[in-house]
């Protein structure tokens, strides 16, 4: 993002010494120091007495948002490949080149951050052209927070990075790249022109819906909406409708547009698969009284973020809330944070979970995402059901003297190495396939905190596999509590009993009846504790010789505690839930 403000700058799209990271729209991503959402920007550079029309757009770099990555790839002919002086090629690094590479983009080699003193440039290059086999001597050296060398890229990428392929004389062909939603305009489109050219006033059609709608306005993004009299073959700009696209669900990303007059004419192009989730929880507002309020702000945010699914869910523990999906545990933890930034809303988010697979022998199979739908164990065994859990192929980078502990780490977490390599150097690349409940459960924590924070991560989805699966749930006096339920592999349903247990004794409160809590794991008790009641002191006037008086006031209380599990109930507050699922 920063390297993204100095050619803004570079090319006059943007006052110097302005916002920082101007293309960084979100509050999220400020705080945190990373690119959630792909932005785009028009540039226009001067160049051997010759003006060219640039498109940038800044890509989110984590798997997570995977998507928008490839979205973004689709609306371009080249890419930068930017690779931290100070800390060589990463796993994401790995991931965007093969991703790019398969779209057949044309790489520029960018190394940054060279004034860091940790900086070794050399290395960086070397890593490049191992992993990578592109040339070293192409390779731009830059600082993009000085602003050092900046303005060799855009020179290079002139040379080097083709220029868009289209006929304007043939029918309109665009390709629907990415859309957000206005309060005044409705939906807005970005697009990609491949063929034609597209004015206000034109009737276009959907390949996707078939709906029809008439242009209202076309644009480039300069660096906000800047209204153009037409888009031509190789643009990328925005369009809205008049009058307006009023559902986000009508904008398919991957969508073919052409005029309505020469539909007959033209061939949607290939578009792009629909992001499964594979990170589920559940939210509930705090107090059942904001739950409208907790609706509006989830559907405000999924408006402009279509990867996440949304199904409503109850439950008694915690009352009336949404079951969410997510493309990984970062999307779903900037997901949580603008629902609290952005709209104030107080919620308790569940711990992630990750859909499960039930295959009967008949070979019919049932994806599972909520817990609460898991089979009892009695109905597995009579039914003779497999069960599958995701798996995922996992790259990691480290240092060398971290090697130990992070093959360590992957073992304690089920996982099977494929491949170990070593470059440039003293770094290393780890390939693992984990089950992904295991990488949801903060794996990438404990990663960064045993490699001092020198490891990255990244991992793409490999299929479903065998596992001996089982349901953990939390018993109150034998009542299961829904809100608490989770589906482990049953190697560690034990570990996990031992810890819900100790944490849920810590938040609740004593009462008058005995509280008894239990981990149950299928049919099996994994862990139990319990709270003692409240008790009145009967002896307490009593003189010590006095054996048959104390005996007959004891068993008179015993009587009265008979007469109040009878009648009485535990109830346990809600706020002792919030805080355990709190993180």
């Amino acid at each position: 993002s920063t390297l993204s403000d100095r050619l803004l700058e570079l090319t006059g799209t943007i006052e110097p010494g302005g916002k920082k990271q101007f293309l960084d729209k979100l509050e999220v991503e400020r705080e945190r120091g990373i690119t959630v959402k792909a932005q785009t920007c028009s540039m226009i550079y001067k160049y051997k007495g010759l003006d060219y029309l640039l498109h940038l757009v800044d890509t989110p770099g984590h798997v997570d948002f995977f998507q928008e990555t490839r979205r973004s790839y689709a609306s371009c002919g080249g890419a930068l490949l930017v690779v931290d002086a100070s800390q060589g090629v990463q796993a994401q690094t790995v991931a965007n080149f093969y991703l790019a590479f398969a779209e057949g983009l044309h790489l520029l080699p960018v190394i940054n951050k060279i004034d860091l003193p940790s900086a070794d440039a050399n290395r960086a290059l070397e890593q490049m052209q191992t992993s990578f086999e592109l040339d070293p001597a192409k390779a731009v050296l830059v600082s993009a927070k000085t602003g050092h060398n900046v303005e060799a890229i855009l020179p290079n990428v002139i040379e080097q990075i083709p220029a868009p392929k289209g006929d304007l004389h043939k029918p309109l062909r665009l390709l629907l790249v990415d859309s957000w939603y206005s309060n005044y305009k409705g939906v807005i489109l970005l697009v990609r022109i491949f063929d034609g050219q597209v004015r206000a006033g034109d009737q276009v059609v959907s390949f996707a819906t078939g709906i029809r709608y008439h242009v209202g306005e076309v644009g480039i993004m300069y660096p906000d909406q800047t209204p153009q009299s037409i888009l031509r073959a190789g643009q990328v700009g925005y369009i809205y409708f008049n009058p307006g696209m009023k559902r986000s669900q009508e904008a398919k990303v991957g969508d073919t547009y052409t005029l309505a007059s020469t539909q007959h004419l033209v061939e949607p192009l290939p578009g792009f698969e629909d992001p499964k989730p594979m990170v589920f929880v559940a939210a509930f507002p705090v107090d059942q009284s904001n739950y409208a309020h907790l609706e509006d702000s989830i559907n405000r945010i999924a408006l402009n973020d279509r990867s996440v699914s949304l199904q409503k869910e109850s439950s008694v523990a915690l009352g009336a809330g949404w079951r969410l999906g997510f493309l990984g545990t970062l999307h779903c933890s900037v997901f949580e944070d603008r629902l609290r930034q952005e709209h104030g809303a107080a919620v308790v988010i569940t711990p992630p979970t990750v859909p499960f697979k039930v295959i009967s022998p008949s070979g019919d199979e049932k994806l599972i995402s909520n817990p609460a739908d898991f089979p009892d164990t009695d109905v597995i065994t009579q039914r003779k059901l497999t069960l599958s859990e995701p798996y995922v192929s996992a790259t990691i980078t480290t240092p060398e003297p971290y090697l130990g502990p992070v093959m360590e780490l992957c073992e304690a977490n089920r996982g099977t190495q494929t491949s170990l390599e070593f470059f440039g150097g003293a770094q290393c690349l780890l390939k693992y396939e984990l089950p992904l409940t295991q990488l949801v459960d903060d794996f990438f924590g404990t990663l960064k905190s045993l490699t001092r924070g020198y490891a990255s991560l990244d991992y793409e989805p490999a299929g479903f596999r065998p596992s001996p699966l089982v349901k953990l749930q939390l018993h109150v006096n034998r009542v299961p509590v829904d809100a608490v339920a989770r589906v482990v592999h049953s190697s560690q349903a034990e570990r996990l009993g031992r810890a819900w247990v100790t944490r849920f004794k810590q938040h609740v409160d004593r009462q008058m009846f005995e509280i008894v809590i239990q981990a149950v794991a299928g049919r099996r008790i994994v862990a139990r504790d319990t709270i003692k009641p409240f008790r009145k002191d009967v002896l307490e006037k009593l003189h010590a010789a006095d054996a048959g008086r104390r005996r007959k006031l004891l068993d008179k209380q015993k009587e009265g505690r008979k007469k109040l599990r009878a009648v009485g109930n535990v109830v346990i507050d809600q706020k002792a839930f919030q805080k355990f699922l709190a993180k």
